[in-house]
């Protein structure tokens, strides 16, 4: 069989590695339109059970990844002054180019031909493949071209938001909320190397607008930045990686497939980043695509049991992430909150924990949380 993927992100790497070590004699070619060396953004997360999918099926690239990644199990939340840890919340993170890099040597060693610097303009360049992965990510190029035929919608959140580095050390995965004079900022921060973290900065429309960032350059942004949150940087600056002030595209496909094309990734769907699962997603669709190609062989069998089978699974991630989004939408009304009444607000954001299961996770947290519900008075005993 011969494979075209598109696009040289986790997804299509990690795909076009999985197919050619289970089908030797298959031939791969892998287009990147940037340089080996070249990736957006700076760390990634997974959760604590991100990376145990992948064990079972393959566990030598867990055991390359795994050593490489920073680890921790609470959540931190700072809200004016004050933090509060939210306890058995596990995440990883590792730096999104050195990941590449795992994924690239793996995927040269198996045999995949990569092809960076080299950009495709249509999939008529394609001709003669049996299969092609569009993995082109959020402005799949594929996707685009084929609008109506995948059944494509993208919206916008209204949340802007830019994505910087520092060298600053934190030591949990955190969220500062601040407030300023004109308006309401949080930062997302974990450090995802020894010496660097992602500090991932949104506001809310209003207080873009009141700020003029639309005619502030990248460097007068990245200065207003640091100075919101000079406190939290404890003297660090801001690193950054075209950090221009975005707002996240929401991406769904009602279709995944076409005739012998097929989306995988962020071309296919996209997941708000404050539930950290974009990169899990994406890898997962390759074990996916990869499982269905091998149950069917037929390839439009095949490509439609990826959706059947997917589809359901994705469905459930990406409305929780809806629901996560929605909750970062309105986050200065919820800034008005008392730090407890904040902190639970936060964790149950995504309508996926309740009082009981946040209990069994996060017994310390939860509580504080009561206790700050019903304190003792004197001469009462405990709860």
């Amino acid at each position: 069989m011969r494979i075209a993927v598109i696009g040289g992100g986790p997804g299509g790497l990690y795909f076009a590695y999985l197919w050619k070590k289970r089908n030797p004699d298959a031939h791969i070619d892998l287009f990147e339109q940037n340089a080996a060396g070249a990736t957006w953004g700076f760390g990634v997360v997974f959760s604590e059970q991100a990376l145990e999918f992948l064990r079972t099926d393959d566990p030598d690239t867990v055991d390359a990844i795994a050593p490489r990644m920073e680890s921790w199990k609470n959540i931190t939340l700072n809200l004016r002054g004050e933090s509060v840890e939210i306890d058995g919340v596990g995440f990883s993170s590792i730096g999104r180019l050195e990941l590449l890099a795992i994924l690239q040597q793996r995927a040269s060693s198996v045999g995949v031909t990569l092809r960076y610097d080299t950009s495709i303009q249509s999939i008529d360049e394609l001709a003669g493949y049996d299969l092609i992965v569009a993995a082109d990510g959020l402005n799949s190029l594929v996707r685009r071209r084929f609008e109506s035929e995948f059944g494509a919608s993208v919206s916008h959140s209204s949340n802007k938001f830019a994505w910087y580095g520092t060298t600053k050390r934190f030591e949990t995965l955190s969220q500062t909320f601040a407030e300023t004079d004109l308006g309401s900022f949080n930062a997302h921060h974990y450090r995802y190397a020894p010496a660097m973290s992602t500090f991932l900065i949104e506001c809310d429309a209003k207080t873009w607008q009141r700020y003029g960032f639309a005619d502030k350059t990248i460097e007068q942004s990245q200065a207003i930045c640091e100075q919101v949150f000079a406190s939290t940087l404890d003297g660090h600056r801001l690193v950054s990686n075209k950090s221009v002030w975005r707002n996240f595209p929401w991406i769904w496909n009602e279709r995944w497939s076409l005739e012998n094309t097929v989306l995988i990734g962020d071309a296919l769907h996209s997941a708000h980043f404050s539930i950290g699962s974009g990169t899990r997603l994406a890898i997962e669709d390759a074990i996916a695509l990869t499982k269905a190609l091998q149950a069917e062989r037929d390839i439009p069998a095949a490509l439609a049991r990826y959706q059947a089978e997917r589809q359901p699974i994705v469905k459930k991630l990406v409305t929780a992430a809806r629901t996560s989004a929605d909750w970062y939408e309105k986050f200065p009304e919820h800034m008005k909150l008392d730090l407890m009444d904040f902190a639970y607000s936060y964790i149950t954001r995504s309508g996926r924990i309740d009082d009981a299961r946040l209990r069994a996770m996060s017994p310390a947290f939860m509580a504080r949380y009561e206790a700050s519900k019903h304190p003792v008075q004197p001469g009462e005993a405990p709860r």
